[in-house]
């Protein structure tokens, strides 16, 4: 496993077509106890490279909510900088040595599943035939969406992931993150 980070200057990223948001003004309400320290410092970390084997997760992506995802183990995860807000984040994502493709991951605990855990749920946008556990998953993370939230419904949930999806595809167009897609990091899966 290998974790690589890199400093860039804070960004300004749309959230869901509309609204623009700049980090240093914006606080999660997350009951896990993020606070206005941690989410003016997450920018600093983007983009954020990480890569691990893919494990199990909790075996819903799929099943219940039809949008697979790809899990690191908690290695990974415990190496996150602990300013890392949670949240939802898009950027590029690679299996092994095959394309490098759009992703959204979510960071955090899922309040809607009431985990105990913290996890990294990377969910690729493209359609894969088999699943690929014990895979070697490298991704980068360009920019953050939104908060992680609760929701009133299953339904609720998927709408807003879809929604995700639909802004993380919106942003990853981008000039400024396309070339992303092409970095060195996925040239070199060791």
């Amino acid at each position: 496993m290998q974790i690589l980070r890199r400093r860039t200057n804070p960004f300004r990223r749309q959230l869901l077509g509309y609204l623009h948001i700049r980090p240093n003004l914006y606080r999660p309400s997350s009951s896990r106890g993020t606070d206005m320290e941690e989410v003016n410092d997450f920018s600093k970390h983007i983009p954020y490279f990480a890569r691990g084997e893919v494990v199990k997760g909790f075996g819903r992506g799929s099943k219940q909510l039809g949008i697979p995802t790809a899990n690191f183990p908690i290695e990974v995860v415990n190496d996150l900088p602990n300013d890392f807000a949670t949240g939802v984040y898009y950027g590029w994502a690679r299996v092994n040595d095959g394309q490098v493709h759009k992703m959204v991951m979510s960071i955090g605990w899922n309040p809607f599943y009431d985990n105990i855990k913290k996890s990294m749920e990377t969910h690729i946008i493209h359609d894969f035939k088999e699943d690929f556990y014990g895979s070697t998953l490298s991704i980068i993370i360009l920019g953050y969406i939104r908060e992680e939230k609760n929701f009133s419904s299953l339904d609720e949930l998927i709408m807003a992931i879809k929604a995700d999806i639909a802004e993380a595809e919106n942003q990853l167009n981008k000039p400024d993150k396309l070339v992303h897609k092409e970095n060195n990091f996925f040239k070199d899966p060791k």
